[in-house]
């Protein structure tokens, strides 16, 4: 029997409330849900958080770490702040754990490929970094767990690397601590530690070309690579010049001359014809340098003839630089490669006539100061063009 419009007035209401009081207990449980797994931003402690990368050749080398301050404790850091060696922190599992290497959370340093430390390799990979200092000495310590808190828990089984390096003085005092790349060339830098008086440096190196390898056999099979002529000439270059892979540099040339991506044009063939010599297939090599020599601009025969150079073939960079200029006499590449040819030969009296020459003819003042700066150079015994 269904109730009366006056019966179900009372019931209606009541489960309102329930919905109402249903509704505010699932919204609580949700705000405290949500405080214990969120976190307003605010600014750090004092021990600011910091990143510093830079490329070694093509490898990152990234370092992540937070940064304390002296604040007036110059002279009470290193043996004090800073324990030397490995010690008991009194807290955590590690009975002998070394400095964080900064502040917080430990230091991490990541690797894109294989390096070296101070000669020594590692693998590519992110580690958790501490110092166990010394007044003179400090060992480097990488290590496999890189994502703990100090290095209260630190376990030497986890180690992949130590290697020990000098602690050097500084005049003035590094306020708050940092990372710094340094002394950088083509296939190695310098990172270290520096804070209140103390620098901690060392070498980072790669096999560079190695690693240059497997980045192009990495991309070969990637539209990156074979769709486009101008990557597979680069990488079978590449190869060329230094003279390594050149079994697989030579069907990267192919494919960038014959291929459906390809292009017969003066890169192109002049690279897979040095590749063809190296290979003792001369007679097929002077045959595609003969057909590629007439497409070349004054530029790619500067570049042709300064490739020519690395691998120590000075006189046929000269010929090339030659017939450039023969060409082109007032034009400021073909300039520059006779004295880049004349050079290479040891003949820096012609060198210095026809930079005087490009000096001359030049229009454009960037060039014009371009052969000054070389004409100074070679009069002061600088060597040029490294």
């Amino acid at each position: 029997m269904g109730l009366f419009k006056s019966e179900k007035q009372p019931l209606i209401k009541n489960n309102l409330n329930k919905m109402k009081r249903t509704l505010m207990a699932s919204l609580l449980l949700t705000l405290v849900v949500a405080a214990a797994h969120s976190q307003i931003t605010i600014p750090p402690d004092g021990n600011k958080k910091a990143t510093v990368s830079e490329d070694v050749g093509i490898t990152t080398v990234k370092v992540t770490y937070s940064r304390p301050a002296v604040k007036g404790r110059e002279g009470k850091v290193w043996g004090k702040l800073v324990h030397y060696g490995f010690a008991d922190l009194h807290y955590g599992t590690s009975k002998a754990a070394p400095w964080r290497a900064g502040a917080n959370e430990n230091t991490t340093i990541e690797f894109s490929s294989d390096v070296f430390i101070e000669g020594k390799p590692l693998p590519a990979g992110k580690y958790g970094f501490f110092i166990a200092m010394g007044a003179e000495k400090a060992t480097l310590v990488f290590s496999k767990f890189n994502t703990a808190w100090g290095s209260f828990y630190y376990d030497p089984k986890d180690d992949a690397l130590r290697v020990e390096v000098p602690v050097q003085k500084l005049n003035e005092s590094v306020e708050r601590l940092k990372y710094e790349f340094a002394d950088q060339t083509e296939n190695a830098a310098v990172l270290s530690l520096q804070w209140e008086k103390v620098k901690i440096p060392f070498q980072i190196s790669v096999d560079l070309q190695k690693v240059q390898i497997t980045a192009f056999r990495r991309e070969f099979n990637s539209g990156l690579f074979y769709r486009y002529w101008q990557n597979m000439h680069m990488a079978a270059n590449y190869c060329l010049v230094h003279n390594i892979n050149l079994e697989e540099a030579l069907t990267w040339a192919e494919r960038s001359v014959n291929t459906y991506f390809g292009e017969a044009n003066f890169l192109t063939l002049s690279t897979y014809a040095g590749l063809l010599e190296k290979a003792n297939r001369k007679k097929e090599a002077d045959s595609l340098v003969q057909k590629a020599l007439p497409m070349a601009t004054s530029v790619q025969l500067l570049t042709y003839g300064s490739n020519l150079n690395k691998m120590k073939k000075h006189q046929q960079a000269f010929d090339i630089f030659k017939m450039n200029y023969d060409k082109n006499p007032k034009e400021g590449y073909a300039n520059l490669g006779m004295v880049m040819g004349y050079y290479f030969l040891d003949n820096k009296r012609e060198a210095i006539k026809y930079a005087e020459k490009g000096k001359e003819t030049a229009d454009d003042p960037n060039w014009k100061n371009y052969f000054v700066t070389l004409i100074n150079d070679m009069n002061a015994g600088k060597a040029i063009f490294q």
